[in-house]
Parts: C-alpha cells; structure tokens; sequence
C-alpha cells in the first residue's frame, strides 16, 4: 500500500501543478470596472484592444496532462461580477439553492400523485388513462437521460441546473391550469342516501368533459416538463457536487440532496391531505349548497402548485451566477487524479466525443461493466420500495386501522418525512464519516438491506382485526348472503353500491350506507348526523337524543378497537430509516468505479435501468396489489370499473411486505455479486479506492 503511494505522488504532480498555475490564471482574467465610483461592479471578459498583453491574454488559458482545461471563474450573471458576491462561490452556498429547487420538485411529485389519485377516483379513469398520468414523468424523463447526460456532463453544469428550475416552475404552473377555471361538475340534486321505496338514484355523475380533457392535457404537458427539468437535477448535479467535494466529504453533500427530495415529497403529503376530503365527500353529486366550498377546494389546489412555481424561480438567478466549477475544483480533481480506477485496464479513460456514435460507443463500454449492472439493478430494486412506501402506504393505513383518507396520508407524509429523509442523510454521513472503499459501501448496502428485511417481517404482524361488515363478513343476521349487500330487509330500498357513505349501527356492526341499513329516516343533532328506524338493525344498546327517538346508527366506519397504530408507525419507520441507507452508498460506488468522464453517463444509464425495472413497472405492480386484495367494488358506475370500496386486510398486508421483501433480496443478491466481482480485482487498484481526498484549505494550514 505504502509503495502503491509513492509511485504515485510523482506521476500526479504536473498536472496538480497546472491545476493550481490555471486556477490563478483564471481569477486574474480581465475586468473592466464599471464608472460608478465604488467600484462594485466588475465586467468580466472584454479583451481590450490594442493592449499586446490584453491580447495575448487567452493563451493563458493553458491545459493540463489529460488536455482539459480549469473553468474556475468569478461568480456573476454573464459579463457582471459584483467583487462582494464571490464569498458565495463555493459549493455550500450552490447547495443551498439546488438543495431548495429539489424540495420544491419534491413538492409537486408529491401534490402530482395526490391530485391525479383524488381524479382517477372520481371520474373512473380506463387503464390506459391511469397509465399515462402516471407513467409520463418516468417514461420522458428516460427517453432523454442518455442525451442529457453526455452532452450536459461537459457543459456548464450549473447553466443546466438553472434552466431545470425554470421547467420546474413551468411544468408546475402546468399542473395548477385545469384548477384555475370552474365548471368541474355538472350539477344535480343530491339524492337522499336513506332507504326510501319510491326515489331515482342517478348514480352517473361524470365532470364536464371540458375539465376532464383540460386535466388529461395540463397533466401529461407538466409530467413531460418535470421529466426533461429532473435529469439535470438528478445526473448532473450529483456529478457536480461530487466534482466540487472531497472524496469522504461527497457523501454528506449527496444525501442532503436525496433527503431534500423526500422532504419535498413528505410535505406535500402533510400539505395536500386536507384536499383529500373532497374525494371523501364527492360519494354523492355535489349539490348547490357545496359550491362555496367546491371553490375553495379549486383555489387550494392551485395555489399550491403556484407557490411552488415561485419558490423554485427564485432559485433562477442564482444557481445562474455559478460557474463551470466553483473556488477550488481545480486542487480537488488534481488530488482524486492519484486515485486510480479498478476498470482502468479493462476500458481505457480515453477523451469522449460528442457525436452519437460515441454516445451509442461509451454506452456500450459502461454495459459491458459487470460491476456497474448489478449496482444499478441494485438501483431500481430500492425504488421499487420507495413507491410502495409512498404510494401504497396511505391506502394500507387506511383500510388497515380503519382511518380517514385524510388523517391516513398525514401519517404516511410523517412516517417518510422523517424516515425517508433521515436515512437518506444519515446514510451520507456514515460512509463519509467512515471514508468507506468501493467494496466497504456495497458491504454497508447489504447489512442495511438485511436489517429492513427484518423489519419488514415484523411489520406484517402489526394489523387489527377485520371489523364486521354486512354483506361482506356479515350476512344480516343470517338473512342475507355473504359478497351481498342486498338482504330482505332492504330489497324495498332501491339502494345503490355507487353511494359508499359508510354507517355504523348500535349493533356494531358495519354498513355500506344508510340505505343498506335500512335507514328510512335522519337527524343532525349538534353539526352530527344520525340515522333512525334501520330496519336492518335489531339488535344493540339503544340510545334515546334529545327529542326521545332512539338513534340507530352514526355516520363512519366502527371502531375497531385497535391500539396498534404506534406500534406500527415505529416498525414502518425503522424499516424505510435502513431500506434508504442504501441510495447515497450505492450512488457513490457507482460513482467510484467508472472514470471521470464516465459518471454523468453511468449515473444517465443507471436511471435508465431505474426506470425500466424500477419506476415504470413499480406503479403497476402495487396497483395490482390492491386491486387482488380488493374484496367489494363498485359496479353500478355508468357500466365502468368502479372504485374499490373494501380490502382484504390479511391479503393486502402479505402482499405489500411480500413485494417489499422480494424487492431487499434482488438487492442483496446483485450488491454481493457485485461485491464479488470487486474481490477479484486487482490489489492495488482495489485497495487504492478507499484513500480520502484531503481538503485543499487543509492542506495550506499545514504548508503554512
């Protein structure tokens, strides 16, 4: 090891030397100062004519050993450089912007997926509808990542990042459109949801056409938007942070970044959950009382995305004013050029073209890296969890503990924010404060993957009990049948599974409305509805209101009696806190065995296998989920497929944990072959991996 050292210092110096001749030479470039007194304001780049050093002084542009040249540069928007502003060009401040920008694209996921569930189940979106709300993002976003990423990666990478906030605050204002303008619903009278032998039930209630395709359109414009302005985010800044920052430092900056993500999303969880209600409401038309609060609903909505679009322009400016490479890229790259890469001899580190043939030729030389398949197959597995944590998780709390939609997706907004996002910095921290090798992160990945997979199994044990429910798991008293809702004592009813209102009655037991109880009449006794004179309710303690009748049901599903949600919030918790300990690790050992002008295209074509086998099928998958453990659906809705009103909570919980686990070990499995692979390696490239970059401003304390 000792010696791999020594031969290496000298075959690095030149071009650590040219670094740091070129990184003095780009800060003394030519300024002329603006006449305005104080001298506050600098333009940069005008060579001045007739002056034999103004003129020669391009060619101080010099390059080093591998012919690249230093862009260090002042910060400033194009020709203007404000002298005071350069105590902000380092790669802290750039962090606090981008870190900014992706907490507000988090923020749209997050309010995207809300909205597009709350319109799918109001309007009973076919197949093909619901696919392509959902799979835009992922499927645009993949058909450009390969582009984005070699041509970007040699570019100015903070120039990409600002117009990828720009997008954002575009694609968002997009998704804000259809909410702007009224005449959602058609209106009708609202019908009463109690038993009532002479009544006409219009139980097709569709939303204007012109809404629906103004949302089908803004929708589909906005996720191709958020699509093309995340690449930059997601490749391009990683490569730039990693550029920026030491070796061991590269893994804190890194998970900032993903836990900004989480955080984004997690808060439109907490945010958007109270918008949720009218999709609990709307089980009946809305009727003209509703139009007040129909507005308010619309105005939310929009505001929202509208904020967001603010937030993430006010990034614009500043992420403009950073140049290629911030104070002190030069002295970090010279230093990570001592490293060697455990592929060098297999694929040679040569200069990338720009063409489309050399796209298609490196592209072909990263598949042909053993190691960089598994840890990017690795990749897609671990989204795989994420979607089933943030998509699935708000139905399976609902339907598991009996909640409301609203209070289910804010506990599932406050299990990932802290969840999601501290594992993510915390798993930053870790192989950065440890100054793990290549082979010590895929090590990490695996214990950590081991460990949720354990949780996992105890989070399957953490249910309640299946409450009664008539027609369902409950046959009326033995009058009924069982996947039947219709029973002798409401067959004069005339009642409709479309209008899912959910009751529960003094027998405790569970009805699917009103009308299914047999409930002919109703009273709002302090702002709270109850039901009288169900016939289908025999049995129960009676209790007398104010006026002496007897109440036989209350609106709301029964309690079920369980105290088991805390338990499960801190399995759940644990389980995602060590399933995300692995995203920055497995990012830096992508990042560590290709070479330097590799890594925007590894971590281009690594989303692309995260797509393809991660993101795209993901949705599918759990949406079959719970479609397979849907127990009653709607079938009276216009001839379509209706919503699932019922689960099968035993099933619905074997199958999340079932795919959640499976998903763990394709991680283990292709990190150890990975892992595997790197043993085999030889000694000293291996070895070398894990040498930690020392900071520049260190290493003149100690000179000095």
């Amino acid at each position: 090891m000792q010696d791999a050292r020594v031969d290496m210092g000298p075959q690095a110096s030149p071009a650590q030397i040219s670094e740091d001749t070129l990184a003095e030479e780009a800060g003394n470039a030519t300024k002329r100062t603006l006449p305005s007194g104080d001298g506050l304001i600098k333009f940069h780049g005008f060579p001045q004519q007739g002056n034999d050093q103004a003129v020669a002084r391009p060619a101080l542009r010099k390059k080093t050993r591998e012919g690249k040249e230093s862009l260090e540069r002042p910060c400033g928007l194009g020709c203007i450089v404000i002298p005071s502003c350069q105590r902000f060009n380092n790669i802290q401040c750039f962090l606090v912007f981008f870190c900014i920008l992706v907490v507000s694209q988090g923020i749209v996921f997050g309010l995207v997926d809300l909205s597009i569930d709350t319109f799918q189940k109001e309007n009973h979106l076919g197949t093909s509808e619901n696919l392509v709300l959902s799979l835009t993002y992922d499927i645009s976003s993949c058909l450009i990542v390969l582009f984005i990423s070699h041509y970007g990666g040699r570019g100015n990478i903070p120039r990409w990042i600002a117009f990828s906030s720009f997008l954002v605050g575009l694609g968002s204002l997009f998704f804000a459109f259809p909410y702007i303008s009224d005449g959602r619903y058609q209106l009708s009278a609202d019908p009463e949801d109690t038993c009532q032998e002479m009544k006409i039930i219009k139980t097709c209630r569709k939303v204007s056409p012109s809404f629906q395709a103004k949302y089908i359109a803004s929708f589909i414009l906005g996720q191709t938007v958020q699509g093309i302005a995340g690449m930059p985010l997601y490749i391009l800044g990683r490569v730039f942070i990693d550029n920026s920052v030491a070796t061991h430092s590269a893994g804190i900056y890194l998970g900032l970044m993903d836990a900004s993500l989480i955080l984004g999303y997690s808060l439109a969880y907490v945010i958007g959950a109270p918008l949720m209600k009218g999709a609990e409401n709307n089980t009946f038309p809305i009727s003209v009382e509703d139009i007040d609060d129909h507005h308010k609903w619309l105005r939310s909505w929009w505001i929202y995305f509208g904020f967001v679009s603010l937030t993430a322009w006010i990034t614009l400016i500043p992420l403009s004013c950073f140049p290629h490479s911030v104070g002190g890229t030069a002295k970090i790259k010279a230093e990570k050029r001592k490293q060697l890469h455990p592929f060098d001899n297999k694929f040679k580190d040569k200069e990338l073209g720009t063409s489309i043939k050399d796209l298609f030729a490196n592209t072909w030389v990263l598949m042909k890296n053993p190691v960089f398949i598994c840890l990017a197959l690795t990749k897609a597995s671990e989204s795989l969890v994420l979607i089933g944590a943030s998509e699935f998780l708000p139905i399976y709390i609902e339907n598991q503990f009996v909640l409301t939609r609203t209070t289910a997706t804010k506990i599932a907004g406050l299990v990932l924010l802290p969840g999601g996002a501290l594992g993510k910095l915390l798993g930053g921290i870790i192989v950065s404060k440890l100054h793990m090798s290549c082979k010590a992160l895929m090590r990490f990945t695996i214990v950590t993957s081991v460990i949720s997979l354990v949780f996992f199994g105890f989070v399957i044990f953490v249910r309640c009990d299946t409450i009664p429910f008539a027609g369902i798991n409950a046959d009326y008293d033995g009058t009924g049948q069982l996947g039947n809702l219709t029973a002798p004592c409401n067959s004069h009813c005339r009642c409709s599974s479309s209008l899912y209102s959910a009751i529960c009655g003094r027998d405790h037991i569970g009805y699917f409305s009103p009308c299914f109880a047999g409930c002919i009449q109703s009273k709002i006794i302090q702002d709270h509805k109850a039901y009288y004179n169900c016939s289908c309710i025999q049995e129960g303690l009676t209790t007398a209101d104010d006026q002496g009748d007897f109440i036989d049901a209350r609106p709301g599903t029964c309690d079920a009696k369980c105290y088991k949600l805390p338990l499960f919030i801190a399995f759940i918790f644990s389980t995602i806190l060590f399933s995300v300990f692995s995203g920055v690790p497995n990012t830096l050992a992508i990042l560590r065995i290709v070479s330097d002008n590799q890594r925007s295209l590894a971590l281009g074509l690594a989303l692309v296998f995260l797509r393809i086998f991660g993101t795209i099928p993901g949705p599918i998958v759990f949406k079959m989920t719970a479609d397979i453990s849907c127990i009653f659906r709607e079938t009276e809705y216009c001839g379509d497929k209706g919503n699932c009103w019922i689960y099968n909570k035993m099933k619905m919980a074997y199958l999340l944990v079932g795919i959640c686990c499976i998903c763990k070990v394709v991680t283990i499995f292709f990190t150890a072959i990975a892992f595997c692979l790197c043993k085999y390696l030889p000694k000293d490239n291996s070895e070398i991996l894990h040498m930690p970059v020392k900071n520049p401003t260190v290493k003149k304390k100690r000179k000095n």
